[in-house]
């Protein structure tokens, strides 16, 4: 079953962008997946097909109507249709690793891109979209946000990568940082590759990898690494006390 992406936006122009370049690209050329984007003001009614207004109870920008939205999500997405529907926002859900593979796993997603100072609240309900962020900074809409999302959720899908091994000891696969790499040459100006890493001794390159990325994670990242520790604990705890001896 192909990984079916359906995009709204009022920039259609703007897909698919970086996602028809290297393995995104090139996956969707050989139907790995496939990518649909509709143009939000299609679904407009009056001649200067209007998607906004100005907020209730006053303030600054404007904001997207949910009748007309409605309109373009319905027509994308039915009720029967088993993708989950997404909303790029700054307050959303935070894209973690494990929910870019949590949406891997599945059929597909439809994705709304935000504009303006955002989307009634009334859509968000009626529509039960899910709001993702990915960081905490503001964007000027949510396209390249939706970017961002399908590029880490299409080369997870199988045959986009070519080794599987390479999206399982990256970044967050394990909850912690990756450790550093290293190729030829083997001096660069005065620098040398670890003398572990040239040893051909795969146990030791496995541990040298793996404090590598527990000292990373815990100089850059603590809240990751303070769920990692906790994490390690419970296993720790529900394997239970070592045999004795």
């Amino acid at each position: 079953m192909t990984f079916r992406a359906s995009v709204l936006t009022l920039y259609p122009e703007m897909f698919p962008g970086p996602l028809g370049l290297s393995l995104s690209g090139k996956a969707l050329a050989n139907g790995l997946w496939s990518l649909d984007v509709a143009d939000i003001r299609d679904f407009a009614t009056d001649r200067h097909r209007s998607v906004d207004d100005t907020p209730a109870g006053g303030g600054p920008g404007m904001v997207m109507r949910c009748d007309v939205t409605a309109r373009a999500l319905d027509a994308v997405a039915g009720p029967e249709d088993p993708r989950p529907r997404l909303l790029m926002s700054p307050r959303g859900r935070p894209l973690r690793q494990d929910f870019v593979r949590e949406l891997a796993g599945g059929p597909g997603v439809v994705v709304l891109c935000g504009r303006f100072e955002g989307v009634d609240e009334r859509l968000i309900e009626g529509r039960a979209l899910t709001e993702v962020s990915i960081g905490d900074y503001v964007l000027s809409g949510g396209e390249p946000a939706a970017q961002v999302l399908l590029d880490a959720v299409v080369r997870l899908l199988p045959g986009v990568m070519g080794k599987t091994e390479s999206g399982a000891e990256e970044s967050f696969e394990a909850g912690l940082l990756e450790y550093p790499h290293y190729t030829r040459p083997q001096v660069w100006e005065g620098r040398t590759i670890p003398e572990v890493l040239t040893s051909g001794d795969h146990g030791r390159i496995a541990n040298w990898r793996r404090r590598a990325s527990e000292a990373i994670t815990a100089e850059r990242r603590p809240d990751l690494w303070a769920d990692h520790r906790a994490r390690e604990g419970r296993e720790s705890k529900a394997a239970g006390p070592g045999p004795r001896r």
